[in-house]
């Protein structure tokens, strides 16, 4: 029986395009999206060479054979799409996926994949980020976006549906990120970037290799500063990210990764009510600027990863990392207006884990299979407090506390506790090559998470909740032609609830004020996730795929009350995500590039529940997820293309884009909303090519051409109805990139 990859020429070219493609069945037409791949071109945000790698689950698979949903975009198509700040940018065309970009640097961007994730006010919750194998995402299924360095990554991976349960607690979808390696020869990349508002970003990268060809460095170092729109609204961020490569010998390779990342200040501009927002969507939201709300961060990580083949068809991968992170957030008070008493949260992370895997191939059997075990330890433990701020300067025991609430006995503080977070679970994967024509794939996961809370005397209640789940995942996949796969899977997931979930409870005999007590009544949140796909390669010039989803869950985390800058959560008892997602990719000339996706989503509270006092009745929408969201861009490039693409741009190029998003309600009643979003961009990018060394690309790019005021972002459920985050009126942005061989 041959071996699937020889299905396809391996000179197939990367901007492989789609044709239309059927995908009827099951019975809930709701949603429409479309997932893609390309190389090297501002327009497509996925991959479509099928001779591509990606990660199906925890074993590597071409993406064309991969049964699931997977985008890849590479680092070409990432410096393509401006100056690489927000990993919102990178994954803007990539279906199922809805990207916003608040605006608001304290607050970092919101990212839900399949609906999952939609609800965090900041950072990112019910998906996992990993980046050059180091998870981002904490052992409580919180993690931060901003710290991926855009600037030095080589590919960016993101996984939906069942296989991405395979990556533990909150994997409701998984976005990987790699840097890239060194080249053959000793480089320096530089880039700088000016916009509207005060934009500044500078990057500084330096690549090279020992003479031996064993040992890779790439070092990459960015600034970015950002006056702002909005009032309250600057940022600014230093970052470093390298890698190490170190191959000493055949079978044997050694990454060591670091990441520091610095954010001195970023101003928090907070949402605005309806009415504020009508008035005047430039200003910052009730007593940002009075208790100037802001945010300070700082981040330092190392970690080594260890590939090692012990036999032709058995190899051992392990990874260990440590990681520290300092955070002091000042917040506004959250009433009277001009009220100089705000309050103030901070915490000092430390967080580790150490992954180890065991992969081997059976060719010999009557079915050959691939396999992979292994198991993951993390651990995050960190020191939280509080307290009160007037005029934005934290109120120390010398200071007039006059008008501080929430003091414990005579503290400062309102808060001091160590929160801790850790996961032991063991995984399995196998993949089956029944025939020429079908392969499977059948993986579990055993997850045991603990959460605990240890509080000071007198600083609220402690306590521990111990999560387990067992999480198996099958798929199916008929080949059924060189160019045609159609995939079916079916899997199990888990969300526990947060620590920042768990801080508090409602008081059960004051059903309007909040306790800072640790909750331990709250049940993870199970799920069941059904897929179908199909991924279609009409000719060497065109690619379609297509996916269609549900996902049925159980004990959603949701609101229970809001209230003076407090939030605690209960359960909800069921939510339903159908949807369908389409993409597709056409290089229908040798000079212009079509590529669309799409995504058409109903996501829905499927029995009542109470939130507060406010009954949420059974049909109404989960909040922040667009019903309908849509990205269609059209390329022209100067120099002919024919094929495979070249990893230089040379000549002009020019992107027509438009950005569709339906409305997106703010809040579990759906009594506010932001209403539907058409944009148009335009991009222009030019590449020169001196003395066959240096290269040199100019970039020009104007957002929102037709300079609409809308909604970019909402904040779920904010309690004094400040949901709506401001989107950028048209902008501009200048780039200069230079490339110098050493």
């Amino acid at each position: 029986m041959p071996h699937r990859a020889a299905r396809l020429r391996p000179s197939l070219p990367p901007s492989l395009k789609k044709a239309p493609l059927l995908l009827a069945a099951l019975g809930s037409a709701f949603s429409c999206a479309w997932a893609q791949e390309s190389k090297g071109d501002a327009t497509a945000n996925v991959n479509p060479d099928p001779t591509v790698t990606v990660s199906a689950g925890r074993l590597a698979q071409r993406s064309f054979d991969a049964p699931a949903a997977i985008a890849s975009v590479d680092g070409e198509t990432i410096a393509a799409s401006g100056q690489q700040v927000n990993l919102s940018d990178a994954l803007a065309g990539i279906p199922g996926v809805v990207s916003l970009n608040r605006n608001n640097y304290a607050q970092d961007v919101q990212i839900s994949i399949r609906g999952f994730g939609a609800r965090a006010a900041f950072g990112t919750q019910g998906i996992r980020i990993i980046a050059d194998g180091i998870p981002a995402t904490i052992p409580d299924g919180s993690g931060q976006a901003s710290t991926v360095s855009l600037t030095s990554v080589d590919r960016v991976e993101v996984l939906k549906g069942p296989l991405a349960q395979l990556y533990g607690n909150a994997s409701g979808g998984v976005i990987q990120t790699w840097t890239k390696e060194a080249g053959d020869r000793p480089e320096i990349d530089t880039q700088f970037y000016t916009g509207s508002f005060g934009l500044t970003r500078t990057d500084w990268q330096v690549s090279d290799r020992t003479d031996n060809k064993k040992v890779g460095v790439v070092a990459d170092y960015s600034f970015f500063n950002l006056a702002g729109w909005r009032q309250n609204a600057e940022a600014r961020r230093e970052q470093l990210n390298g890698v190490i490569t170190i191959d000493p010998q055949e079978d044997t390779r050694v990454r060591l990764v670091f990441n520091s990342f610095m954010m001195p200040n970023a101003g928090d501009p907070l949402g605005l009510t309806q009415a504020q927002f009508n008035a005047n969507p430039r200003q910052a939201g009730t007593n940002a600027l009075q208790d100037q709300a802001s945010k300070t961060i700082r981040q330092n990580q190392m970690g080594a990863v260890l590939e090692q083949r012990i036999a032709p068809d058995l190899s051992f991968e392990g990874r260990v990392y440590y990681g520290s992170r300092d955070n002091l957030q000042l917040q506004a008070a959250s009433t009277g207006v001009n009220n100089p008493i705000g309050t103030w949260v901070g915490l000092n992370r430390y967080y580790d884990g150490v992954g180890l895997q065991l992969k081997g191939r059976e060719r010999d059997w009557d079915v050959p299979m691939r396999w992979v075990i292994g198991f993951d330890g993390d651990r995050s433990s960190e020191h939280r407090e509080g307290g009160c701020t007037k005029s934005g300067v934290l109120i120390w025991p010398s200071a007039n506390a006059t008008g501080c609430t929430g003091l414990i006995g005579n503290s400062y503080l309102s808060r001091n506790e160590q929160d801790v977070a850790t996961n032991n679970d063991f995984f399995v994967q196998t993949d089956w090559e029944l025939s020429d024509r079908w392969s499977a794939v059948l993986a579990a996961r055993d997850s045991n998470v603990n959460l605990s809370a240890e509080t000071v005397s007198g600083f609220g209640t402690g306590g521990s909740v111990n999560y387990q789940a067992f999480t198996p995942m099958a798929g199916l996949t008929f080949h059924a032609t060189d160019r045609l796969n159609f995939y079916g899977n079916v899997g199990r997931g888990f969300e526990t609830p947060s620590l920042a979930n768990a801080a508090y409870i409602r008081n059960p005999n004051n059903l309007s004020a909040i306790l800072p007590s640790f909750n331990t009544n709250l049940k993870a949140a199970t799920s069941v996730s059904y897929e179908l796909g199909a991924k279609w390669l009409p000719n060497d010039q065109s690619r379609l795929e297509a996916a269609l989803f549900q996902v049925d869950t159980e004990n959603e985390i949701v609101t229970d009350l809001s209230s003076g800058g407090k939030t605690a959560y209960k359960n909800a008892p069921n939510t339903q995500r159908q949807g369908l997602e389409l993409s597709y990719r056409d290089q229908f000339a040798p000079h212009w590039l079509v590529f669309a996706s799409g995504t058409v989503m109903k996501a829905t509270y499927s029995s009542a529940f109470t939130s507060g006092t406010t009954p949420i009745a059974s049909g109404s929408r989960i909040p922040s997820i667009p019903e309908d969201q849509a990205l269609a861009n059209l390329t022209w490039s100067q120099e002919a293309r024919h094929g495979l693409q070249v990893d230089k741009l040379k000549g002009a190029q020019a992107t027509l884009e438009w950005v569709g998003r339906s409305a997106i309600y703010a809040n579990d009643a759906n009594t506010a909303s932001a209403p539907a979003v058409n944009l148009f961009n335009l991009r222009l990018r030019e590449g020169y090519q001196v003395n066959n060394h240096l290269n040199l690309e100019a970039f020009v790019a104007i957002n929102n051409l037709s300079n609409q005021g809308y909604v970019g972002s909402v904040i779920v459920n904010q309690a004094q109805s400040q949901f709506f985050e401001p989107a950028l009126p048209r902008n501009y942005v200048l780039g200069l990139k230079a490339q110098i061989p050493l």
